[in-house]
Formats: C-alpha cells, structure tokens, sequence
C-alpha cells in the first residue's frame, strides 16, 4: 500500500472514530471495516486496521480500547496465545455536558445575531458526534428580534488586537432609533484606550477609557461599528481614575452590576431575606450582613451609584437604600416619579 493511500486510511478511521464512537457506542474492528467498505468505498484488513489505529495513537490521538486474548494456530497448526484489540472509541476534547452547557450559553447571548449564532452551534455540534443531541431544536423557535450588527466578530479580533499590542483603537459608537436600526451617538469618532472585553447579563461590552477623560467607560460591543486600529499607544490603566492598582475584572464586574460608567460607593441597604439568593447573584459573597432579624437583613457593598439605583428600583418591593443618603433619595423621587406615571395613565 503506498503512503498517500495508507494516509487516506488513517484519516477515514480517525473520522469514524470520530462520527460513531464514543465512551457509550464503541466499534470492533469488523465494524470499521465495514463502515470503510460501505461510506469511504476502501478495504481494509484486520491488521491494517490495527496498525492504523496504533498509528493514529502514537499521534496523540486518545483512542481506547479494550484486549482480549485468544488462541490463534500459527503456519505450524500449534495454537498460540494472541490479543485481540476491539471496542475502540475516540476519547473527545469537550464532553457532552460541556457542549451543550457552550450552545446554551450561544443560544441565550444577546449580543450575537441569529444567523451567526446558527453557524457556530453548527460548528459546536461537529466536535460531538452523530449521538449527540443538542438542544438546536430550540434556535428554530427563537424569534429574530435581536438587531443585527454584522460586524461584531471583526469588532471582537481587532479589540483583541489592540488589547494585546497596546493600541487605542476608534470607532462610531451607536444607538437605536424608532426604526429599529443603529444611529451615530456622536458625529465623530470615539478614540478609546481598550483594556478588557467582558460578558455579563447576556451582553458582550468593552471596558475602556474613553481617551478625552480619566474614569473608566463600558461600551457594548453590539454597538460598535466601523472599528479601526490605531498606531498609538494606549493610556496606561494606572492613569484611569480609580485604577492605580490596575483594572481586576471581578470587582469592577461585582460593582458594575449594568455595566454603567462612573464611580463606585459604598452602600447600605435593608432587605428582605427572600430575595438573598438574589443579592449573591447581583453582588457576590464580597457583600457584608449584619443586623439580622427573622426576616430581614441589612447589607452593605461597594457598588456602582448609578447601578444600585437601577437595582434598587428593581428590587424596591423588598430593599430599601439607606445610605448614601443622595442615593436613597433619588431613589424615593423615581418611585415617586413612577406612581405620577401610573396616575397620568388611568386619567
């Protein structure tokens, strides 16, 4: 057999490893010989599978496999002790679970269109094999409602350029109109110092200084559009306010719950103790407890001003902000605010 062909034959065992095996559903070698004859049109031997097979392992590749020992006659008719290899399957880079945990998280992204969602549960799925059941199904009965930007891939590789080599980079950063499509926030462009790109509440976002002022700005990356890379360098994040010791991602993600801009504060606030559970999800177990009752708790975390104002008002059925006192009242002019809504619209 020459070498291209003995190649050829490597290569389709190593697919049907690939499409038909795994821990749960293992082939003989008969089995692979008469998947070759019938799908790859090739023939094949015992012992060439064998050798293949042992040749695709000294590769790397993580085939198991389990030995039988048989008596065989040699050419003298004396019956001979033998091994016997079969039940081969393909040891996988991703497990079940975790494929389906990865298209879940696909599936319930926001920020990333419909179609290109599509390819890459696609794409997921090909690691797996012809066993595998993905919840795919499911992307048939999601509604297209998300907005498309078809340019957050390109967006993502050169943020991630420019991250790794140090570069400002510029961009038209947007927002949706009535029209249900994205318009210029500005007339000109953003020139922004990216230091991070980090998901959270389904949503993909930048976490930069915009290169005018010295605090920390969050962009949505489904936002961006005509991204470019720019030669000079960026600000050093020591020079970002508030970030002397450099930027650590769980706590600025811990305190930006929405991912809005500006300062952190530390905050008290009293709850009930039903929505706690909550409360670790938003806040993390960086948040202090203290003066516990049966029923209620109160807590304090350093947080984003204008995100635990967003949160409070959320939440405003079972906590109540105590401190800072401008945060507390603001939040009692929203609630206010919100009733002289609800009365404007019964009159």
């Amino acid at each position: 057999m020459s070498n291209l062909k003995r190649k050829k034959l490597s290569f389709a065992i190593l697919d049907i490893l690939r499409k038909y095996t795994d821990e749960d559903h293992r082939l003989s070698q008969k089995d692979i010989i008469d998947i070759l004859k019938t799908e790859y049109d090739m023939t094949a031997d015992r012992k060439s599978v064998k050798r293949n097979i042992t040749s695709l392992m000294e590769m790397g590749y993580e085939i198991n496999f389990s030995e039988a020992l048989r008596m065989f006659p040699n050419k003298d008719g004396v019956l001979e002790e033998s091994y016997i290899l079969s039940d081969f399957w393909l040891e996988r880079d991703f497990t079940d679970s975790e494929l389906r945990l990865l298209i879940d998280g696909l599936l319930f992204s926001k920020h990333i269109p419909y179609s290109q969602c599509k390819e890459l549960v696609d794409k997921l799925e090909g690691l797996s094999n012809q066993y595998f059941k993905s919840r795919v199904r499911f992307i048939s009965t999601l509604p297209e409602t998300a907005p498309k930007n078809r340019e957050l891939f390109y967006t993502i590789e050169i943020l991630d350029e420019a991250i790794a080599k140090g570069k400002q980079v510029a961009f038209t950063y947007n927002g949706y109109g009535t029209d249900k499509k994205l318009h210029p926030k500005r007339d000109r462009e953003y020139i922004v110092n990216p230091y991070q790109m980090a998901a959270t509440n389904g949503r993909y976002y930048l976490i930069g200084n915009y290169d005018k002022y010295d605090d920390l700005a969050n962009y949505r990356l489904d936002r961006i559009t005509g991204i470019h890379l720019l030669d000079t360098p960026v600000k050093p994040v020591r020079h970002v306010k508030g970030l002397k010791n450099g930027l650590y991602l769980p706590t600025h993600m811990a305190e930006h719950l929405y991912m809005f801009s500006g300062e952190s504060v530390p905050v008290t606030f009293r709850m009930k103790k039903i929505i706690l559970n909550d409360v670790i999800d938003w806040f993390g177990t960086e948040i202090t407890f203290f003066n516990e009752t049966e029923d209620e708790v109160t807590a304090r975390v350093t947080v984003n001003w204008h995100a635990m104002r967003h949160w409070a008002l959320q939440y405003c059925r079972h906590a109540k902000v105590l401190t800072p006192k401008d945060m507390a009242e603001q939040v009692q002019q929203d609630l206010s605010q919100a009733i002289e809504n609800y009365k404007s619209h019964e009159d």
